[in-house]
């Protein structure tokens, strides 16, 4: 970016601590059960930042989580078993040391949403790289299967003006290139590559998804998955 522009992006970034509040936590309980056709069952962790959490909407059925499940039963059939683990705000370092412990063992697949908050907050690069090979590592063991999805366009988002939007959209490809890098043959690396969303994609503070927004995402993730 333009080094010219750089005031802009911190006037820019100011004004949006100030406006963007947090939703309030989804109701009930941060799991569920997805019945499939098949007798053969599938635990699912999906651990990470505020869209793990489902920050966006009112059920937790109704986040990532909950919507993934559904795909993931639709696709193979299998009874799946899920559960959600998220914070708001929270970074990589702070998923590795504080919310991976909480998520248990004996896992199938685990999704881990993260990197918004770590563009947010500036961290490195290197700082990115550290702390996701940590979370690789430490769930290599624990699940047959990790899913790593790239950080959310930050150009769709609505809530954000358009130069504070590229440059942070800038700081996320440099996060996802090293994403891929790590993940190599541990760990299945998704982009979250929307050109476009649909009307109704994100929530009423137009940062965090809706529930149709959630949908979409989980849909693309499983299919590549799948893939």
């Amino acid at each position: 970016m333009n080094p010219l522009l750089l005031p802009v992006v911190a006037a820019q970034g100011l004004w949006l601590k100030s406006t963007i509040k947090p939703l309030p936590a989804p109701g009930g309980v941060s799991g569920g059960t997805v019945t499939g056709s098949d007798v053969a069952r599938l635990r699912l962790a999906v651990v990470g930042e505020s869209t793990a959490a489902g920050c966006g909407v009112a059920r937790h059925e109704d986040g990532f989580a909950g919507a993934f499940a559904g795909e993931v039963a639709a696709r193979t059939g299998q009874t799946v078993e899920w559960a959600a683990t998220g914070r708001y705000g929270a970074t990589a370092r702070l998923i590795r040391e504080r919310l991976l412990p909480s998520i248990g063992d004996d896992l199938n697949l685990v999704v881990v949403l993260a990197g918004v908050n770590d563009v947010l907050t500036g961290r490195s690069a290197r700082q990115w790289r550290a702390d996701l090979t940590g979370i690789i590592g430490d769930l290599a063991g624990r699940t047959r299967k990790i899913v790593v999805t790239g950080v959310p366009p930050f150009t769709l988002f609505p809530a954000l003006p358009a130069v504070l939007a590229r440059y942070l959209a800038e700081r996320a490809s440099v996060l996802d290139q090293v994403s891929e890098q790590v993940c190599g043959r541990d760990a299945v690396f998704v982009r979250s590559d929307f050109d476009t969303v649909p009307p109704g994609f994100f929530a009423a503070d137009r940062f965090h998804p809706s529930a149709a927004g959630y949908r979409q995402w989980a849909a693309m993730v499983a299919e590549r998955v799948a893939q």
